[in-house]
């Protein structure tokens, strides 16, 4: 068994693509070839730890995330088994993992809408804002970019203007912009939150979305402010689909050019393990 850094896995990652086997993995999830672990979080005194994990067959791994939430900062640790004997196979410091993991999901639900990725404005400047700039800079390099900090008292109405892929990735407890401003066609990608008593993004946004993409129908109803908060007539309205069901063409996040759809991001364990599996593959050389 080995351990592996998180300049191991930077390293070992290099500028790879991590979508192909997240690509595959939920769409293994999906016809079932695949399965996850909700996460769990328990906590005491102000110290909380979190895990969730999965089982990918066809990529030969199985694991656990589990990681620390204390004072606002988190640590991951990813613990990784052999599908085929069971046998441990590595432990991997998952800081990387998880800020690559989640903006390359993001990227994927992106795509999967038929994002048109013109304008694309962050909001964030923190490490998951670095990452998805840089994730998204990469796929739709002819682009403008835009990022935007939180408390940067911005018109929020002119720097949305034209925007057709958005992006939230804040600690924001409160709609970072009115849902109004959103232009038709746009894709939100909204992923700062994973707690029911934040959110990002308004009801009036979640009223004028087409579909609301998830990674976990189950997970993002008990985590995700954003749905949580919103009142009961909005969510009622709400037309939720699975990524991994839109990855594998078994539902359709979008049916008109002018639709807007929202990705509703809480992060989920399949995802950290196919990208943990594949960085063991590079590490043994068994890379793809």
């Amino acid at each position: 068994m080995i351990h592996l850094t998180d300049d191991d896995v930077e390293r070992l990652l290099g500028g790879r693509s991590v979508l192909p086997v997240l690509r595959d993995a939920f769409v293994d999830l999906a016809t079932g070839d695949a399965a996850q672990q909700q996460r769990v979080r328990t906590d005491a005194a102000g110290v909380k730890l979190s895990t969730l994990g999965a089982v990918v067959p066809r990529q030969g791994v199985l694991g656990a995330k589990i990681y620390s939430t204390i004072g606002g900062r988190f640590n991951f640790l990813i613990a990784l088994f052999s599908a085929q004997s069971g046998e441990p196979l590595a432990t991997l410091a998952a800081n990387a993992i998880t800020r690559r993991r989640t903006a390359a999901v993001s990227l994927l639900a992106a795509q999967a809408a038929d994002a048109r990725g013109r304008r694309i404005v962050i909001f964030g400047r923190g490490v998951q804002g670095a990452a998805h700039a840089e994730a998204f800079r990469a796929a739709y390099p002819e682009a403008t970019l835009v990022t935007v900090g939180r408390d940067e008292g911005t018109d929020m109405r002119s720097v949305l203007a034209g925007a057709d892929i958005i992006v939230t990735a804040t600690r924001s407890a409160t709609p970072l912009f009115e849902g109004a401003c959103v232009a038709p066609g746009a894709v939100v990608c909204a992923v700062g939150s994973s707690r029911p008593d934040t959110r990002e993004i308004d009801d009036a946004l979640l009223a004028r979305a087409a579909a609301v993409i998830v990674e976990s129908r189950e997970q993002t109803l008990r985590e995700a402010g954003d749905l949580v908060l919103a009142s009961v007539a909005t969510r009622e309205r709400l037309s939720i689909v699975e990524l991994a069901d839109v990855l594998a063409g078994r539902a359709s996040a979008r049916n008109a050019d002018d639709d807007i759809v929202l990705f509703k991001s809480v992060g989920v364990g399949i995802a950290d393990i196919a990208v943990a599996g594949l960085v063991y593959r590079l590490a043994t050389g068994r890379g793809d």
